[in-house]
């Protein structure tokens, strides 16, 4: 099978589409600074390449090394709470990051991408059901970047004389793990934050109970990040394979889980019964926002496998324990 470049591979996301690759059968290479991945995410059987995303040269060397046919971009700077602190950082990172790959990718022959993309760039949408045709109005630098990394993608794909394929993927929550020696190592997510807040013996905090919602927490989309990686994974089999892919998917549920059901599960899978603190909402939180995911279903074979349990159970696992 053709060899796929993963950048970020050492990542959370990035580490779980490495092991969907070779699981496929595809050779996987790995390509990560270790800022804040992990050597021991990548799987035996991956090769490991240590490099930046802003290097130029070593991503060409790389990407002809190992005769990659495509990469699926994961690398970047992925805290969008952070990004307002830090907007430089993150445009570089997101920006100037994907402008640097695109370059090797056109010097080194590589025509086929895949974007890690994030429903960010839709800001707070006046819809419930997001789709691709949603507009974007970002409101983080994060958003911004992504959609601007899409923009480039784009243009590039317009642009090049021989012609780039590319697709973009959008997703909200990425949660859960598909093995037990990767876990989710952001301090800024949902699910990190609630089990250390948990184990401390502290309350978990939902904002607002008054929504017109089931249960009258907000609803947003979870999506398990092994179902995350295969759909990666169906969308550089199709650019391998010639078929034609839209610009940008959304993977989403469509349906969505209440904070209330996520803190619920997280304290039966944990075992620590603390009941939650209910907080005033926070302003400019909408009810509810899933994403639909019918053109993804239709072209890549997009599924969500996993109950809100599964999510939860499986992140628990894989946390280590100190």
């Amino acid at each position: 099978m053709t060899a796929w470049f993963v950048t970020g591979g050492a990542g959370y996301i990035g580490a779980h589409v490495v092991s969907a690759l070779l699981d496929a059968g595809f050779t996987a290479v790995a390509y990560d600074n270790l800022s804040t991945g992990k050597r021991e995410f990548v799987a035996d059987g991956a090769q490991f390449v240590e490099g930046d995303i802003l290097d130029a040269d070593a991503l060409k060397a790389a990407l002809t090394t190992h005769d990659c046919v495509g990469v699926i971009h994961c690398a970047g700077y992925k805290y969008a709470g952070e990004s307002v602190k830090y907007p430089l950082l993150t445009y570089r990172q997101n920006v100037s990051g994907t402008i640097t790959l695109l370059e090797a990718m056109a010097s080194a022959g590589v025509r086929g991408l895949v974007f890690s993309s994030s429903a960010g760039v839709y800001g707070t949408p006046d819809t419930e059901v997001v789709t691709e045709a949603t507009p974007c109005h970002p409101e983080s630098p994060y958003g911004e970047s992504k959609l601007v990394a899409e923009w480039l993608i784009r243009d590039q794909v317009a642009a090049t004389d021989a012609p780039l394929a590319a697709t973009s993927l959008r997703y909200f929550n990425v949660v859960g793990s598909g093995r037990p020696d990767i876990y989710d190592v952001s301090p800024h997510n949902l699910f990190p934050k609630v089990f250390a807040t948990l184990v401390r013996g502290q309350a978990a905090r939902i904002n607002g109970d008054d929504y017109a919602t089931p249960d009258g927490t907000c609803v947003r989309d979870y999506v398990h990040v092994a179902d995350l990686a295969a759909a990666h994974v169906e969308a550089a089999r199709a650019l391998d394979e010639g078929r034609a892919l839209e610009p940008v998917y959304n993977l989403g549920s469509g349906a969505g889980t209440s904070v209330r059901e996520i803190v619920d599960a997280m304290r039966a899978v944990t075992g620590i019964a603390t009941e939650p603190v209910i907080g005033p909402r926070r302003p400019g939180d909408p009810a509810r926002i899933v994403a639909a995911g019918d053109l993804a279903a239709r072209d890549l074979g997009w599924q969500t496998r996993f109950t809100i349990e599964q999510m939860v159970s499986s992140a628990w696992e894989a946390l280590p324990r100190s």
